[in-house]
């Protein structure tokens, strides 16, 4: 039976988080399809986003200040360039997002309420009721988006591919999500991709349970470069009860000044770095599984600092904690260290375009340069903001604004539905081998783990999955220093000569895989 082919003049968003309907609502009146696998709202990351958006709102702030914080948490890697260019758009997309219906907290003068983070040197994350920020600015953008008659939103699609003819991309391969279904080719003028990150292929994490790194494989495996795919950012405070994904403990508790202790009763991040807990993520990542590692059980303790107030302040956490038999009022809440953000991604330039033409990425699965090799707090949803503005004015350079159709998929019979037991055993060989300590051995059976499930792949998403683990993977061996989410125990220090992005192509990844391999 011959594949389904669909033409439509509409431009297809890959992904329905923040970056995707924020660029879907910018294109209009440019008619657009939304590829969302799971109803809109309830499987993109954004939504999950607890401590805020950063932007230099106060008087006694400046983006020059946010770049140069931005820069000093990336260790060395963050392209100048783009951190002044984000953070100079900062405060023109939270008037927007205001401007839409966003509740940010306010003060009794109006002004916004402003929360610290690590390694901000001031206030400067814009919050939404304490650690609704990204629940609340996706259900202001998902009303906005089905109010626009030009956005079309696909819901319960899953893209598995992408179709590229003479360098450029010229449409994009979608099943239905859930259950087995054949492919149908939608052909297509501009396709941007914004589907999220990595953090779900390992077995820790705070991301939802789609986020496999499914999104950067696919371009990856369509030719796409990709850029610093082994700065993987893991979050310090997961709240640790078992669940998969991890409930987040957000970094505002952290900024209210709640502390970290391990079973006997030390604060064990003093005599680690000035900054205590607001030291930058990697840093209190790495003292927290350390800590966990040994056995010391830690724990954030807000009882001194919150107490009775954190239920009002921090809903989502409460409510996590409740859930899982622990009162934040009266108990310290466990916490180990999991998979949140992979700074790497899709390698953009400072207009949004990958390496392949018609191609757009933004948000956590493209790689701008902005987080160099970690991630200042906040600064993800920002950065997916000021690049879907972005990459929606490329685009609507390029396409017609012309009305077009509705796309009616009809999916056809077939498939392979994704093998979870593969997928968990891809998970655990990420962790061990690739998570917050890494060696060249530990990389190594990785690898090998990696190559023995894609072999044995008979589905495209596990395939889209074990390209990016392969870049991951791969790029960390290579890297033979440590810098910022980067820890390898065999090359604990930083090189300096090392202090630069770097840049792969599968093809290229999949040479060093095999080397590594005949070499174990």
């Amino acid at each position: 039976m011959s594949t389904p082919i669909l033409d439509t003049r509409r431009v297809i968003i890959v992904g329905a988080g923040l970056g995707a309907l924020y660029a879907a609502l910018k294109l209009a009146p440019h008619p657009v399809l939304v590829i969302s696998p799971e109803t809109l709202g309830e499987g993109a990351s954004s939504a999950w986003a607890q401590g805020g958006v950063a932007a230099a709102m106060a008087a006694t702030d400046s983006p020059q200040s946010h770049a140069s914080d931005t820069e000093i948490a990336g260790a060395g890697t963050v392209d100048a360039a783009i951190a002044r260019l984000v953070t100079e758009d900062a405060k023109s997309r939270i008037h927007d997002l205001t401007t839409l219906g966003t509740p940010f907290d306010r003060d009794g003068q109006g002004g916004y309420v402003m929360s610290r983070e690590a390694a901000h040197s001031v206030a400067r994350v814009v919050r939404v009721k304490g650690d609704q920020a990204g629940r609340e600015i996706m259900e202001t953008l998902i009303a906005e988006a089905r109010r626009c008659p030009s956005v079309q939103v696909a819901e319960g699609v899953l893209a598995s591919g992408l179709a590229v003819e003479a360098g450029a991309v010229t449409g994009v391969w979608v099943e239905r999500a859930g259950a087995p279904s054949g492919r149908i080719l939608l052909k297509t003028p501009a396709v941007l991709l914004a589907g999220g990150g990595s953090g779900g292929l390992f077995a820790v994490t705070t991301n939802p349970p789609r986020i496999r790194g499914q999104v950067i494989g696919m371009a990856a495996r369509a030719g796409a470069r990709i850029a610093d795919a082994e700065f993987v950012q893991f979050h310090p405070t997961a709240i640790a009860t078992g669940e998969d994904p991890a409930p987040l403990a957000t970094e505002a508790l952290r900024g209210e000044g709640a502390v970290l202790l391990n079973n006997r009763g030390e604060r064990f991040m003093l005599p680690i770095h000035p900054d205590a807990e607001l030291a930058p993520r990697d840093i209190v990542a790495r003292a927290v599984y350390t800590e966990r590692q040994a056995g010391r059980e830690p724990v954030l303790d807000t009882r001194d600092v919150l107490g009775a107030e954190l239920p009002a302040r921090f809903p989502a956490v409460a409510e996590a904690c409740l859930q899982a038999g622990i009162d934040p009022v009266l108990q310290p809440i466990p916490v180990a260290a999991a998979a949140h953000y992979h700074m790497g991604g899709v390698a953009v330039d400072e207009t949004g375009c990958a390496s392949l033409d018609r191609l757009w990425v933004c948000g956590e699965a493209s790689s701008t340069g902005l987080h160099g090799a970690n991630r200042l707090a906040s600064n993800g949803l920002l950065e997916a903001l000021v690049f879907a503005r972005i990459c929606a004015e490329g685009i609507a350079d390029l396409v017609d604004e012309t009305p077009a159709p509705e796309v009616v998929l009809d999916f056809p019979d077939g498939g392979q539905e994704v093998d979870e037991d593969a997928v968990q055993r891809l998970r655990q060989a990420m962790t061990n081998g690739c998570g917050v300590v890494r060696s060249a051995e530990g990389l190594t059976e990785t690898l090998a783990t990696i190559a023995d499930i894609e072999a044995q792949a008979t589905c495209e998403t596990l395939r889209n999955m074990t390209a990016t683990a392969t870049l991951i993977a791969t790029a960390a061996l290579e890297r033979t220093e440590s810098r910022g989410g980067h820890f390898r125990s065999d090359y604990p220090k930083i090189d300096p000569i090392q202090a630069k992005r770097r840049f792969l192509t599968l093809p290229e990844a999949l040479i060093l895989r095999t080397r590594a391999l005949e070499t174990k």
